[in-house]
């Protein structure tokens, strides 16, 4: 919008430098380079110039309202540096986030949203409107972010895991794996995070890191924790419990898609996958087939403020309890692969 209203007063401005005028006519001469010379009333160029003023006028404002600032309930990010915001859940604006790197998952926690993506990506903002850069010291992409037990955490690629106490300054620990993590979660007094040839781990602290039989090969894409059991989602239909994150059981989804995924609130857990796929569970063991009204992949799920809300390719979807689904118009055709809320 500022590049078009500079392209506009560069219009005008330079248009009057060119025109020439005829004192004994009162005339003005629009000069070759414009339209060979064709000779206009000045009657005739105010009134084009005043109707150029009431445009750019219309510009400004229409500039100011898109540049004024949102209270953020709502963001969600994704490819090409993507973040979403939005009061309701329902109507979303684009904020610059500095990057083009893809955003892989947010957060909000304590006062500060955090994102991360690819090459190392760490942003931050208090208002979401705003977003700043920081160094996150590694150059692998991160996949998930969390904020538990007084601690910002994230995994990704070759076993990364950093921890920072306040979302700005972060430290890597060692996960003993250099298989890419996907997901991460905390529940029962114990960090979980999952990743690629079903890789497993878990953490009383985040620092010091277990490896544990998840009891598949299978990339494992999400995991959460709610009503005492850890749930864990991952490729071709494959779901996964603990109570206790050490021993996990395998659970028949009825889908052979692929499982992003997974959430828990409202006494519902929901994961969603490829092709729009959106399963809901009572307990983590007994799932139920939901219609989302979208084919598109959805590559992630959280809850918050009373409300589900799945985002994919370029697709919003809200739920009131996990079952009757909404799509909002996000404006955006990039993949959305994180979001969040703020209370």
């Amino acid at each position: 919008m500022k590049n078009l209203l500079s392209a506009i007063i560069s219009v005008i401005v330079f248009s009057s430098a060119g025109f020439a005028v005829d004192n004994s006519s009162d005339n003005f001469t629009i000069p070759h380079d414009f339209s060979y010379g064709e000779t206009i009333s000045s009657q005739k160029m105010n009134e084009n110039f005043q109707a150029l003023q009431e445009l750019l006028n219309k510009l400004i404002k229409l500039n100011n309202l898109i540049e004024e600032k949102v209270e953020t309930k709502y963001i969600a990010v994704g490819g090409g540096g993507t973040i979403l915001i939005s009061s309701d859940g329902t109507s979303w604006i684009s904020r610059s986030s500095g990057t083009g790197n893809t955003l892989q998952g947010v957060i909000y926690e304590n006062g500060t949203f955090v994102t991360v993506g690819g090459s190392g990506t760490f942003l931050t903002s208090t208002d979401g409107n705003s977003w700043t850069e920081r160094s996150s010291g590694t150059s692998n992409q991160l996949q998930g972010v969390i904020y538990e037990n007084g601690t910002f955490m994230t995994v990704g690629a070759s076993g990364t895991i950093l921890t920072s106490s306040d979302g700005t300054t972060w430290a890597e620990r060692s996960s003993g794996t250099s298989n890419q993590l996907q997901g991460v979660t905390y529940g029962n007094g114990l960090f979980v995070t999952v990743g690629d040839s079903g890789t497993l781990l878990t953490s009383p602290d985040g620092t010091t890191w277990t490896s544990r039989t998840s009891g598949t090969t299978r990339t494992l894409f999400g995991v959460t924790y709610g009503n005492g059991t850890f749930v864990t989602v991952g490729g071709e239909g494959t779901i996964r419990t603990s109570p206790y994150g050490t021993t996990w059981t395998s659970r028949t989804p009825g889908t052979s898609r692929y499982l992003m995924g997974v959430t828990y609130g409202n006494g519902t857990f929901v994961t969603v996958g490829t092709d729009g796929t959106l399963l809901t569970s009572p307990d983590g063991t007994t799932w139920t087939s939901r219609t989302s009204g979208t084919s598109s992949h959805l590559n992630e799920v959280t809850y918050g403020n009373g409300t589900f809300m799945a985002v994919g390719g370029g697709t919003i979807l809200t739920s009131p309890d996990g079952t009757t689904w909404t799509m909002s118009n996000s404006g955006t055709s990039q993949y959305l692969n994180g979001v969040t809320y703020k209370e």
